[in-house]
């Protein structure tokens, strides 16, 4: 009992709520856990907030898209669904000017509260994380920022982050399509090139492009050949480009000549599928018995059907191989881990020793020794080039070959040869082979050089500018010198060709003189084990803090050394939705030096990746970092305690006490020090939080129009009790720091100066002090960075506001007869200056406050006019001689006629309708922004807006199918919400249409008049 009052001091009711609805999501079976709570076209901040919470969507979100690993099918369109609403989401949820920050540790945290199921504990820390993050305070968002290691990116996402070397679960790799992409965008990227062994997934490639398009990232498919080249195989990346649409590149994909390749690729795919077939029929007939009878523990034999369920869709057969083994031996090592482990406790060092093998068994260590070709000398080793029948012929083909056969396919691509392995004089023997066919080298990626294996970067960077340059001598020097060691090591198979290409030099760097040979960077990040995440960028494009990030002492991966030259440009164009006061800075273009007012400016990063090359101090930064494989964790873990939750943990009403208290007390103990008068000695205090408490209400009910005629919602829902009790915390310290120490220790004690003798000297150095400390601590809070530079102004109007109201208190003291006015206006003086400071702050900050819910409310009606216009657009184009809206706001709409494509689109608009009605009387501002909005929408785009509005006039079937499930179960609330508010809400859209229109029409008479004139 103790323990659970002791619990009831931390975390919040909300915090345990979030919990609960996770956990019912994971818990829930895979096919019920979705409904109601993923439906892409509903707007976060529209009607599904009155039956579903944020987090409960989010993490309904989240579980959806780390559940379904499969590929295809309906399970790609679940991940894609939930990647969109996911996106929309945390998009929607910051409130302050690190929105894309905030969204990507959001979607960390709930990643890490679906990881943690099970942990009660940690889940509610990750809860309260996830509502403290969401506020979106700069000095929280950065803290969580730096605890999952994650780089502070541009909120402009004008960043040069990128990996040109990634793969997905139907390859090497361990997340799906989408889920690969929503790891990216957490990272911060922008551009990803995803490869493929010897063919392209279609499907896989369909949902990567989708997932792209929600994120906004650019996306390449590319195709991983391995050639033959001396007895070894080099890796060729071929990335066919030139497509105007994700629909180009899929109906080249289905071309003909592109369908033959693919099938040449499955013929590679299905050789070494049986390989591995062989392989495991091997390892069940001889390592297994000698596991079993090493471990002495029972092993059970590996299943080629097991073995082909737990393959799925995936290729790399032997890497899969392993990971099956080791899912297979697992048991086994437990049950011999679990033998070995009193030996081990009564000091036996070798046991000891064979329980930490044990444990870092991984699929990786069973792939390199298990599965080796030493273990199976009886089959044919698939890494070493051979020119038998058996070997499919994309595997026997020279370089050069398929080289002239990718150019075949298209004129458009991207050919990048991999140099781990390789160098100069490897380099320079295939790039003659190919004839200028390849385009790019890539130069560095992570796992190779983590492994040691790009021993030779340097002088194929050296190599990479010499051919660039066009510098023959140079060239002819290295050919010269790849010679004399050839003849020095007798190496007669290859010197004749480099002869050859002695006596034609000319011919090979002018190939690349005027077509530089480009560079590409990746991680290559395949493995399951983690030891590297993808990612890559440069430090030039980073801010401040995110650069320290990645290179500071705490930085998991060493230097990389290489140079990428970036340039900076800016831009500026016409905002496409712009604000009234940018439209009315537009008017004063005319002035010297305003050719850009009202626009927007853009800033761009050019990366010149010809120019790219070794140098030590390089500018390449990783964005993935570094780890230690985790071992198996054979043993059962020692019990353990969680710490007792620390003071961040508390729930928020002890908090908020806490904070009042803190700020109460040096108040009130300071009043009573330094007042001689009564009432402002025991009073002053409660005086001084009054003015503070009523100030801060009404700020921020004013902010949010909370006392609009139209809105359905009650004043008290826009007062947040939190930063309330923070600005009554700071408030009380600052008496102290003005009254106590400003006032009467250094202006009175030590200089003299008085309220009677001085008062604006007084006034003045109260105010500008306090204007910095309510700066600092406004900064702090992370409050918008308006009202945080306006209280440094805030000082300056509260000067003459201040002498003002003790001039008047003056003469009204006088008025009621009292002889000494200065007997209670002195010791008055801090309360005097208060109420000034805090008339001033309430406008300062309701103004920033009020910019601030505009904005969001600005973004959310255009995100669903813009849906709402794209709808219109498609019917138009199925119901090309009819007038389609017309006929959704009669009864049936469109009678099933269009098919899937015109339900659909009937769908969306009706749900967009509901949004949009759901805005108009609940969202803070709408109603302002809402008329912002129509004075910069054109006569058509208001007449397509008002018509797809009317499709609300049919209440029985939009009431239907919030019956059948469209915002789940809980359908009653938002169902008697648009039956009740329908009416009035049509009407005030009639006669605001209405009105719009007037006036654009009236603007465009005005026009012609003037053309005329």
């Amino acid at each position: 009992m103790k323990g659970r009052r002791h619990m009831s001091l931390y975390f919040d009711q909300q915090d345990r709520e979030i919990l609960s609805l996770v956990n019912r999501i994971l818990d829930a079976p895979s096919a019920a856990f979705v409904e109601g709570l993923i439906e892409p076209e509903l707007h976060p901040h529209g009607i599904q907030e009155m039956v579903t919470s944020q987090a409960s969507r989010m993490a309904a979100a989240t579980v959806n898209l780390l559940r379904n690993l499969e590929g295809g099918g309906s399970s790609a369109r679940g991940r894609l669904c939930a990647l969109q609403t996911l996106f929309d989401e945390v998009m929607a949820s910051a409130h302050s000017w690190l929105r894309r920050n905030t969204a990507r540790v959001l979607l960390q945290i709930m990643k890490e509260m679906v990881r943690a199921h099970g942990d009660t504990q940690e889940q509610l820390r990750l809860a309260r994380a996830f509502r403290q993050t969401a506020l979106g305070r700069p000095r929280v968002v950065r803290r969580m920022l730096a605890l999952y290691h994650l780089a502070e990116m541009p909120e402009d996402w004008n960043q040069v982050a990128f990996d040109n070397h990634v793969y997905d679960v139907n390859t090497k790799g361990r997340k799906t399509p989408t889920h690969l992409i929503m790891d990216a965008w957490i990272k911060g990227m922008g551009c990803l090139t995803v490869l493929y062994d010897n063919c392209i997934e279609m499907e896989a490639a369909g949902e990567l492009l989708e997932a792209a398009a929600i994120t906004g990232m650019k996306v390449r498919v590319g195709i991983e050949y391995r050639v033959p080249f001396y007895g070894r195989y080099v890796s060729l990346l071929w990335v066919p480009r030139g497509f105007s649409s994700s629909r180009d590149f899929m109906a080249f994909m289905d071309s003909p000549a592109m369908q033959a390749m693919q099938q040449r690729g499955r013929g590679v795919l299905h050789w070494l599928r049986e390989h591995a077939m062989q392989v495991l029929e091997c390892w069940n007939d001889r390592q297994r018995p000698e596991l079993e009878a090493r471990w002495k523990v029972s092993i059970p034999p590996a299943s080629v059907e097991d073995f082909l369920d737990f393959l799925g869709r995936h290729h790399s057969f032997m890497l899969r191989l392993a990971e099956y083994l080791h899912q297979l031996v697992l048991p086994a090592l437990r049950q011999r881990a679990q033998q070995l482990a009193p030996l081990a406790a009564g000091g036996d060092a070798a046991a000891r020793a064979e329980i930490d093998e044990l444990e870092h068994l991984t699929s990786d260590v069973i792939l390199h020794s298990w599965l080796s070709v030493d273990k199976f000398p009886e089959l044919p080793d698939v890494q070493v080039p051979s020119l038998e029948e058996s070997v499919p012929e994309l595997r026997r083909i020279s370089m050069g070959e398929l080289v002239r056969q990718l150019r075949a396919l298209t004129p458009g691509y991207r050919l990048t040869l991999c140099t781990d392995g390789l160098d100069a004089a490897d380099v320079i023997e295939l790039i003659w082979d190919c004839q200028g066919g390849i385009t790019h080298l890539e130069l560095f990626n992570t796992k190779s050089w983590m492994a040691g294996e790009l021993t030779h970067i340097r002088e194929i960077s050296e190599l990479q500018q010499i051919l660039n340059h066009g510098m023959g001598p140079h060239m002819k020097q290295m050919v010269r010198q790849i010679i004399r060691r050839l003849e020095a090591e007798h190496n007669e198979e290859r010197l004749p060709k480099f002869q050859e290409i002695l006596r034609d030099i000319p011919q090979l760097w002018e190939t690349y003189r005027h077509t530089p040979l480009k560079t590409r960077l990746g991680s290559n990040a395949a493995t399951r084990l983690r030891t590297f995440g993808m990612g890559l960028a440069i430090r030039e494009t980073l801010p401040r803090r995110g650069v320290a990030a990645l290179s500071g002492k705490n930085a998991s991966t060493p230097p990389i050394p290489i140079y990428s030259p970036v340039e900076e440009h800016f831009s500026y164009t016409e905002p496409e939705h712009p604000t009234p006061c940018q439209q009315a800075l537009s008017r004063l273009r005319f002035l010297p030096g305003g050719n850009h007012l009202g626009m927007e400016r853009h800033r761009c990063w050019v990366a010149a990746s010809e120019g790219c090359r070794y140098a030590p101090d390089g500018n390449i930064l990783a964005l993935g970092g570094h780890s230690i494989p985790a071992p198996n964790a054979l043993l059962p873990p020692a019990e353990t305690h969680h710490p007792r939750p620390g003071l961040g943990q508390l729930n928020s009403a002890v908090c908020d006490t806490l904070k009042v208290l803190a700020g109460f007390f040096p108040a009130f103990f300071t009043f009573l020090y330094t007042q001689e008068w009564w009432v402002l000695a025991w009073f002053g205090a409660f005086i001084w939080f009054g003015i503070t408490g009523v100030r801060n209400v009404l700020q921020m009910v004013m902010a949010a129009q909370g006392f609009t005629r139209g809105s359905l919602t009650h004043w008290k829902e826009h007062v947040s009790v939190t930063r309330l009790c923070d600005s009554l915390m700071f408030t009380g310290i600052s008496v102290l720091l003005l009254e106590g120490i400003l006032r009467v220790l250094i202006l009175q004690d030590i200089f003299g100066i008085t309220i009677a003798d001085s008062p604006i000297i007084v006034f003045s150095v109260l105010n500008i002090i306090n204007g910095f400390y309510i700066f600092s601590h406004n900064v702090f809070r992370g409050f918008p960075r308006t009202a945080s530079i306006g209280n440094l102004f805030r000082s300056i109007l509260a000067i003459p506001v201040s002498s003002l109201g003790n001039t008047c208190l003056f003469y009204l003291l006088l008025f009621c007869g009292i002889a000494d006015p200065l007997v209670y206006l002195t010791p008055s003086a801090a309360i005097v200056s208060k109420l000034a400071s805090d008339a001033v702050a309430a406008l300062i900050e309701g103004f920033a406050d009020s910019q601030a819910n505009l904005r969001m409310r600005r973004r959310d009606y255009w995100q669903k006019l813009r849906r709402v216009f794209d709808c219109a657009t498609r019917l138009e184009l199925l119901f090309p001689r009819e007038d389609a809206l017309n006929k959704l706001a009669r009864p049936g709409g469109l009678g099933g006629r269009g098919g899937p494509e015109a339900a659909r689109l009937e769908r969306a608009l009706i749900i967009s309708a509901l949004d949009l009605q759901y805005f108009w009387f609940y969202q803070p501002r709408a109603q302002e922004a809402f008329r912002q909005v129509l004075r910069s929408m054109s006569p058509a785009d208001l007449r397509v807006f008002f018509r797809s509005q009317l499709v609300l006039l049919r209440e029985k079937e939009i009431s239907q199918l919030m019956v059948n499930g469209l915002l789940g179960h809980n359908f009653s609330k938002p169902l008697v919400f648009f039956l009740n508010n329908n009416g009035s809400y049509l009407r005030a859209m009639t006669r605001l249409c209405r009105i719009a229109e007037g006036r654009s029409a009236h603007a465009a008479a005005e026009g012609r008049t003037g053309q005329t004139a």
